[in-house]
């Protein structure tokens, strides 16, 4: 790292250090940013419930909005619906989305905030386990509207993907045997089988999960922060408040 930008840097945190100090002490001189963020329902990574916003994705979001100075606001809509007001600029951020050529036609995906998760194959009939990629043709694979999951797999015109807006919709299409396996994140596959409390097997396929990140719509105003974005991202993980949220979602049971 050059002289300028170990200053450039240390500046940065410094400012991020005095925004909360400022406000608390009443003399804040720079006019907080207020954003919308889209999220869809998604425990245990974005939870939106009556009186509680949480999540692992949200908290940690949350973390760095509160070194900013950020007022955030929260709108719910299903995954695919989120992408497009990114593309039309209804909603300034998005917390998550793998990074695609498509989607950064739209939005800058500013920093990778959230770990790589395996993608995992379940199924409840035997005859439908996955063993390997050449596993999945001729069966109804359950996916998720608008996800991205690997190149190959996302790529693959010849497989059968039966999408729906949720993946607890997809579960319980499993249930019903409209689709043979679902692929999903392993959060949050094993949170919604759990709390389903259905008998669901895992197969011994997977795939290794990419980077989530924190994207901005490019018709945002808070694009011109994606510096101080990433500035705050670091400052709370040499703080270990991020490795704090990770273990808190990791280690709790799955309910």
């Amino acid at each position: 790292m050059t002289g300028n930008t170990m200053r450039a840097f240390v500046i940065s945190v410094l400012w991020l250090i005095a925004i909360p100090l400022q406000a608390q002490q009443g003399t804040e001189t720079v006019e907080p940013l207020e954003v919308v963020v889209g999220v869809d329902h998604s425990p245990p990574y974005r939870i939106l419930e009556p009186g509680r916003n949480s999540g692992l994705y949200l908290e940690i979001f949350q973390e760095i909005a509160d070194r900013l100075g950020w007022k955030v606001h929260y709108r719910e809509a299903p995954f695919r619906r989120v992408l497009l007001m990114m593309k039309r600029g209804e909603v300034d951020i998005m917390l998550g989305p793998v990074q695609t050529d498509v989607r950064e036609e739209f939005m800058t995906f500013v920093a990778p905030a959230f770990p790589p998760e395996r993608r995992l194959f379940f199924y409840m009939d035997e005859r439908h386990r996955i063993d390997r990629y050449s596993d999945l043709q001729g069966k109804a694979l359950g996916v998720l509207d608008g996800a991205s999951y690997f190149s190959r797999f996302d790529l693959d015109r010849e497989l059968i993907k039966e999408p729906a807006a949720s993946y607890d919709n997809l579960m319980r299409m499993m249930e019903k045997s409209r689709v043979d396996v679902v692929i999903a994140p392993e959060l949050v596959g094993l949170h919604i089988v759990n709390k389903m409390g259905v008998v669901v097997q895992v197969s011994s396929f997977f795939v290794p999960g990419e980077r989530s990140w924190i994207a901005v719509s490019d018709q945002s105003p808070a694009l011109k922060y994606a510096d101080d974005i990433r500035a705050a991202l670091k400052l709370i993980e040499r703080q270990g408040i991020k490795e704090n949220i990770l273990l808190k979602y990791l280690e709790q049971p799955l309910k």
